[in-house]
Order: C-alpha cells, then sequence, then structure tokens
C-alpha cells in the first residue's frame, strides 16, 4: 500500500508540474526599451537560448553606450522580476554615499566630482545575470561593446540632452572628451559616434564580472580621479559595495496583486497610489483628470515618511486608500477649479533623466529595470580612460527627498518598476523614467490599461494629468483627440503641456491570457522600441 500510494503522489506531482510548465510557456520573448538597438541587443539574446534576464542585462548595458545622458555604469538602478517558477523579487544597486562623507562639510554643488556617489549599475547587472542568466558573460555585453567600438548613429533626442549641457562639461576634461567632436561642439543626431575607451571598460567588466570594475584596473582610474578632483570615493567604497535583494512590496488593484519596491524606491507610493483608484468612484474623463491626479497629491504627501514602520503600513492599507478615496469623491472643490494661480514655469523634460525597460520570455520571466545618473548627464563627469559619466548622489538634487544624505545611505527617488499578477502569472509589467512623474506616468499607464481595459498601446498614448499647487497639467498630444472629451476648455489654472516626456516616458510588457502572447509597447514620446521573438 505505501508502494502504491507514493506512485500515487508522484503521478501527481508529475501532473502538476506539466501542468505549470504548460501554463506558463508563452508564444513569444519580448522586450520594450528606450533605444532599438537596446531592443535590438534583447532579441538577440531571446534568438540564441538567452532568457529575460540576459535581454534585460544586454539592453541596459547597450543603453549605458547608446544613451550616456540618462544611465549608464557609472550610475544607479531598480529592478523588480519574476522568475518562471514563481518568485518575486527585486534587486537594489542605488548609489550610496561614501563612508568618509560629513554632511557637515558638504558641497552645495549640484553636479561635479563632489557630488558622485558609489555607483551600482554594474554590481545590479552582474547580480541578475549571475543568479538568473542562462547565457555567459561576454555573450550578453556583445552588442555594448560592439557598439561603443564600432560606433552607432546618435539620435536627436540624445544630441539635444547632450547639447544642453555644454556650457558645463567643457569644464571637465575626460567628459569634453567623450561628449564633444573634434571641433569642441556637440554631436547632433545622425552624428556616428566612436566610445573605444568604453569599449575597453565593457571588455574588462564582461572578462571579470564584478571584480573588473569595482576593484583592479578600472576602480583605481576611479578613485585616483575622483580623489584628485576633490571627490570622496575610496577603493574600499568600491570594493565593499554590493547590490541587495530588494524587499518586495504589494497591494490590490482591480482584483490584481500589485507589486512593487520598497526604498530606495517609491513602490509603497506607487501601490497607495493605485489602491485609492481602486476605490474610486470616475464617471468621465473629466473626473478621471481631477481625481487621478488628486490620489496623487494626497499619496505623495506620504513620500516622507515611508521608512517608518507604522507609516509604511499605513500608506500600503487597503481600509487607509478607501477612505482617502471617499474624501476625495466626496469634496466638490476638487471639481470646480476655482483658485487663483500664477502662470506655471515648466521645461522640455526631454531633457531629462532615468531610463526602463521591460522584458519577458516564453517561460514566463520578467523583468523590469529602471536605472539613471539623477540629472541629464549625471554628475557631468566622466574620467578620461573610461569613457562613462558618474551619478550625482551627494548634494542639493537628492537631499531633500528623505532627510540630509549620511555615510552609507543609498539614494532615494521616485524611481519605481512595477508588476501587476494574476495568481502566478504576470499580466502587466511596467516602470517609467521622467523624475517625479514616473509615480504618476506608471499609475496612470495602469489604470488605463486595467481599468479602463485599454489596449496597451493606447494606455501609453492617451493623456496623462498632473496636479500641483492649484493648477491641472494635461498633456496636449495627440491622443487628447481619442478620448473625445473637452478638458476644462475655459478653466484659466488648467495648463496644456504641449511639450514630449513631460509626464514620464513608459515602457511596458503585457501579457494576452488567451492567446498566451506577450504584448509591449514603447512611450509614444520617447525613440524607443519593442522587439519580439518568436519560437520557431
Amino acid at each position: 500500500m505505501t508502494f502504491l500510494r507514493n506512485i500515487y503522489i508522484y503521478l501527481i506531482v508529475c501532473f502538476l508540474a506539466v501542468g505549470c510548465s504548460v501554463k506558463n510557456q508563452h508564444k513569444n520573448d519580448i522586450i520594450s526599451s528606450p533605444h532599438p538597438l537596446a531592443s535590438q541587443a534583447g532579441k538577440d539574446m531571446f534568438s540564441i537560448g538567452g532568457n529575460a534576464f540576459d535581454a534585460a542585462v544586454s539592453a541596459a548595458f547597450t543603453l549605458s553606450v547608446v544613451e550616456p545622458s540618462m544611465s549608464g555604469i557609472g550610475g544607479r538602478l531598480q529592478s523588480i522580476y519574476k522568475t518562471q517558477d514563481g518568485n518575486i523579487s527585486g534587486v537594489d544597486a542605488t548609489t550610496q554615499v561614501p563612508l568618509n562623507y560629513d554632511s557637515k562639510n558638504s558641497s552645495s554643488d549640484s553636479y561635479g566630482y563632489k557630488t558622485i556617489g558609489i555607483p551600482g549599475v554594474v554590481a545590479g547587472l552582474i547580480k541578475l545575470h549571475e543568479e538568473h542568466g542562462v547565457l555567459d558573460l561576454k555573450t550578453v555585453m556583445a552588442p555594448s561593446i560592439r557598439h561603443a567600438e564600432e560606433g552607432y548613429m546618435i539620435f536627436p533626442g540624445e544630441a539635444k540632452r547632450q547639447a544642453s549641457a555644454k556650457d558645463i562639461i567643457e569644464s571637465f576634461e575626460g567628459t569634453k572628451h567623450y561628449f564633444l567632436n573634434s571641433d569642441g561642439d556637440s554631436f547632433i543626431g545622425g552624428d556616428i559616434v566612436f566610445q573605444k575607451d568604453l569599449a575597453n571598460t565593457l571588455k574588462i567588466i564582461s572578462e571579470n564580472g564584478r571584480e573588473g570594475f569595482y576593484e583592479g584596473e578600472i576602480a583605481e582610474k576611479i578613485v585616483n580621479d575622483i580623489q584628485s578632483n576633490g571627490g570622496l570615493i575610496t577603493l574600499d567604497d568600491l570594493k565593499n559595495y554590493l547590490a541587495h535583494d530588494s524587499k518586495i512590496l504589494t497591494g490590490s488593484f482591480q482584483g490584481y496583486d500589485i507589486h512593487s519596491l520598497y526604498l530606495p524606491s517609491y513602490g509603497a507610493i506607487t501601490i497607495q497610489i493605485l489602491q485609492i483608484l481602486d476605490n474610486l468612484n470616475i464617471q468621465n474623463e473629466n473626473e478621471l483628470a481631477i481625481k487621478i491626479s488628486s490620489a496623487s497629491e494626497r499619496a505623495f504627501e506620504y513620500r516622507y515618511y515611508q521608512n517608518n514602520e507604522d507609516s509604511l503600513r499605513s500608506i500600503l492599507s487597503y481600509d487607509v486608500a478607501r477612505k482617502i478615496a471617499n474624501k476625495i469623491d466626496n469634496d466638490d472643490s476638487l471639481l470646480s477649479l476655482k483658485s487663483e494661480s500664477n502662470q506655471p514655469v515648466y521645461s522640455d523634460l526631454a531633457v531629462g533623466h532615468t531610463t526602463h525597460l521591460t522584458t519577458a520570455d516564453q517561460h514566463g520571466n520578467v523583468v523590469a529595470i529602471t536605472q539613471t545618473l539623477g540629472p541629464n548627464m549625471g554628475s557631468k563627469v566622466a574620467t578620461k580612460g573610461l569613457g562613462f559619466l558618474y551619478n550625482v548622489t551627494m548634494g542639493p538634487y537628492l537631499g531633500g527627498y528623505l532627510g540630509e544624505d549620511k555615510p552609507g545611505d543609498r539614494a532615494s527617488s521616485h524611481i519605481s518598476p512595477t508588476l501587476f499578477t494574476n495568481e502566478d502569472e504576470v499580466v502587466l509589467a511596467l516602470g517609467a523614467a521622467g523624475g517625479q512623474r514616473i509615480i504618476t506616468a506608471i499609475t496612470q499607464v495602469a489604470y488605463r490599461y486595467l481599468a479602463q481595459n485599454s489596449p496597451l498601446s493606447d494606455a501609453l498614448y492617451l493623456p496623462r494629468y498632473y496636479k500641483n499647487d492649484g493648477i491641472l497639467y494635461i498633456e496636449d498630444h495627440l491622443g487628447i483627440n481619442r478620448i473625445n472629451a473637452q478638458l476644462f476648455p475655459n478653466r484659466y489654472n488648467v495648463e496644456r503641456i504641449p511639450h514630449k516626456a513631460y509626464f514620464g516616458r513608459v515602457h511596458a510588457v503585457a501579457l494576452d491570457s488567451l492567446k498566451k502572447l506577450w504584448v509591449g509597447s514603447a512611450d509614444p514620446d520617447w525613440e524607443g522600441t519593442v522587439s519580439s521573438y518568436y519560437k520557431r
């Protein structure tokens, strides 16, 4: 009897394993990224048997070459992912304040050597690859090395961002060497750019892994340059830097589970906004514009309390979200928009910062990575001989987020890659670039897709809203025509923003559960693409 019972149990386990395997099989692999060469790098990994982790890491390294104003190996990274066996986890590879930092002697500079923190991107990408990739690192990094060595065509947006910082980067020898042409001018869209020193740096990393960046020749060059110019990073800072497993936060929206990252990401605020939205009574587009931006405004008031355990429980509480939603629904003054306000000052956030990519594969692995240097071109500093820009960590840029920086602190930001699941399957994975607009972009795209049932491309295309200091900001893009709504045409404190990328740049992947097919969308305000690879 025992033998038969064991056989019976064995058959059940096998049946369940096969069932799970079939359930998680999808017809295609996919990547959505902010640059076609990064998307192609991901697709190339899929075509030779790589998984979503290989594709994501390959694309991220490629972005460090072709979109260097937004991110790179001198910056920071946050990632959330789901493995094919159902595990949801994340990586914290945020830049870190050097251990010899003294806030009493901190600089008020917003760029330069004194603002540079310990880079985290390389450690984060290597961690993702070592723990979950299936291809070797040299193969995964080959596209980034090739583009740096053989040259790539710079896009107009990237050229514009670099040109906007020309007056500053001219004062840094290394930066001037890499980001101005031989005549001392900024590159223009269509130029072919070569980064042979960066190619060499990437080769050393591909051959030696994490140690190739945080120890040895590269580490010594980093420290010598930074310390010679008043910066703080030491060899021990680099050697001891580690990418950590992230704490995953959860919530609920439209019957789906939300998964996002705890500090130094702002996943708690993302979840709170979505749970408020889940309880709002929204009848039309005008109400959506006011109430969705009001939900963001209320949740943003909790930004400075995320590191308090009791406050975090309140932020993540669905009951608290319901109470906030009830107040919004019953506040008639929100719809009047009668307060006086000065004309806002805004800029073209195409000259912005941060980049995001999302990948998914046939086996159910899903990876969302957000990486950044801080503001446009980060610290504006590059070491001659290495080829990459460093981040901003210390100084006024980050000092106001969660309090004064201390030695060993990691830079908190609005970065918030997020997954939505139904049972053990991801139905939507996304993240965004765009500073403080990251969270509003993510939550509004998720609302369009999961609550309004808009196709994914429409969810990214339709207008986004942002309310601040009595002004409701509305994207004045073609997506407004799609909703066929008159959005407050006579209200003087409603500001239509014509600039592209002002409301964040989202790159997303979703599951068509009926067709077992991944679909993706790249933000229409950017220069990215979606690439799919299908089983043969």
